[in-house]
């Protein structure tokens, strides 16, 4: 499994319980292009296998998640706006040749729904929001599928014209995105702050939480007035989609009073009681684990659906 993120993938070998046999992380940034990264996660998570004396041969699925709109089908990023190089090329051909295996190429919040959804507390219909240096939605259904849409472009939420400050101009090029004034990299960026480091990628998510923790004015305004108007396009999807649980994750969702808060009280204030008389507005009960649980749901399910099943038959 490889959850890629901006700055860093983490990897994960499970075997077909889903239960973990190793984990690591590459520190390596997107902007490098595709190529140097997937050799970089290709070769690490050889040697894991390596490690814990597993026949590379034997993988039976790989799944890839990636901060982007993701073609489903394809295995492919489509105009990712913070991974350049990566417009269409074909991350699961890729892993395909490297380990022999089916691959599953899918947007990285559709994956930390579904490890969100695996946990206990957390009923169906689930609704999950990232909010990282972009935003995005992952939802999962009733019957516990992920809702992809018909080009992997839903919960691309991070578009949605937001309510406050729209004449700030957005990574696509847009006006007012919600992204450009609400993600966590906007409200840094607001502030001042200096953005993490390879050798550090905690700096700016601790420097944040201590003015936070200081009472700092400008930084509680600045989070309260992101947190409304996540909250406000939040409702939106709270009357489209009537999830059971929404879930928040990512660096900014961390700050877990303010953030909260602010969601909750733009939910409520917008969405009718019908939608919301039931809901539970929590934050990840996983947190930065969310992506690799999952991809090992994930590949566990398509391991055991008709097409896996008939891929180790025939192998038998």
């Amino acid at each position: 499994m490889a959850d890629v993120d901006v700055a860093a993938t983490q990897l994960a070998i499970a075997d077909l319980s889903g239960t973990v046999i190793a984990r690591d992380t590459v520190d390596m940034s997107v902007d490098g292009g595709p190529e140097k990264l997937l050799e970089a996660v290709s070769e690490r998570l050889r040697s894991m296998l390596d490690e814990h004396d597993h026949d590379p041969a034997r993988v039976r699925h790989v799944v890839a998640g990636l901060p982007a709109p993701v073609d489903f089908q394809r295995g492919c990023a489509v105009r990712p706006p913070i991974m350049p190089g990566w417009d269409g090329y074909p991350v699961g051909d890729y892993l395909r040749g490297q380990f022999g295996a089916a691959v599953t190429v899918d947007n990285d919040v559709n994956l930390m729904a579904l490890g969100e959804a695996t946990q206990d507390m957390a009923d169906t219909p689930l609704l999950f929001i990232k909010v990282a240096s972009g935003i995005g939605a992952g939802i999962v259904t009733a019957d516990g599928s992920v809702h992809r849409g018909a080009d992997g472009a839903a919960g691309d939420i991070g578009h949605i014209r937001a309510p406050t400050r729209r004449d700030v101009v957005c990574r696509c090029g847009k006006t007012g995105c919600l992204e450009a004034v609400a993600s966590h990299r906007a409200v840094l960026a607001d502030l001042g702050i200096t953005p993490s480091s390879y050798d550090d990628r905690l700096h700016a998510s601790r420097e944040l939480a201590r003015l936070v923790a200081d009472s700092d004015t400008s930084a509680l305004h600045r989070i309260r007035q992101a947190a409304s108007d996540i909250g406000e396009v939040v409702a939106m999807l709270i009357h489209t989609l009537n999830p059971r649980t929404l879930v928040l994750g990512g660096p900014l969702s961390e700050l877990q009073d303010e953030i909260l808060s602010g969601v909750r009280a733009a939910v409520y204030e917008q969405a009718l009681p019908l939608a919301t008389r039931k809901l539970i507005i929590m934050p990840s009960q996983l947190g930065a684990d969310a992506g690799i649980f999952g991809a090992i749901a994930l590949a566990g399910r398509e391991a055991f659906s008709q097409a896996g099943v008939g891929r180790l038959l025939a192998e038998a």
